[in-house]
């Protein structure tokens, strides 16, 4: 017999209560908080291929940088930091500042010196770095609490 109170299935009000205080609005912030940081961590990570084989189209682009073999490395080491910051919750916002920084200079070096369109790509790469900075940017500014220069 259950007595007043008891359910049949105890664990059943502590599952729920989990989820009441969590509003619609919170869970698609969450969910689309999520999808902007494996979007912005994909693109960052899916260039370390072509940076650390040493393949031709990148080793051309830091050729004409006048830092190749060092700043592609370097900078594919700081984008898989920035990266795996981003995708780790707790320092988001340190990831996202950083890619920042690197999608900057990427930014810069293609309005300056190799142009929007790089080796024919019809500005792939140029758009990309933009869509990179621009959603570091919302994580950044979502995250700027975490941050140590903001808390």
């Amino acid at each position: 017999m259950l007595s007043s109170g008891q359910t049949p299935f105890p664990n059943s009000l502590h599952i729920c209560a989990c989820y009441t205080h969590l509003s619609l609005f919170q869970l698609m912030n969450n969910t689309i908080l999520w999808v902007l940081r494996v979007f912005v961590a994909g693109i960052l990570l899916q260039t370390l291929f072509f940076k650390f084989t040493g393949a031709p189209e990148s080793v051309e682009i830091f050729t004409k940088l006048g830092a190749e073999p060092y700043g592609r490395i370097g900078s594919g080491i700081v984008e898989l930091i920035a990266s795996l910051l981003i995708l780790y919750p707790p320092t988001t916002g340190i990831g996202a500042v950083l890619a920042m920084g690197v999608m900057g200079g990427a930014i810069m070096s293609h309005l300056t010196i190799l142009g929007i369109e790089s080796q024919g790509d019809g500005g792939t790469l140029f758009f990309l770095a933009i869509a990179v900075f621009v959603g570091s940017l919302i994580l950044a500014w979502h995250y700027r609490k975490s941050l140590p220069f903001f808390s």
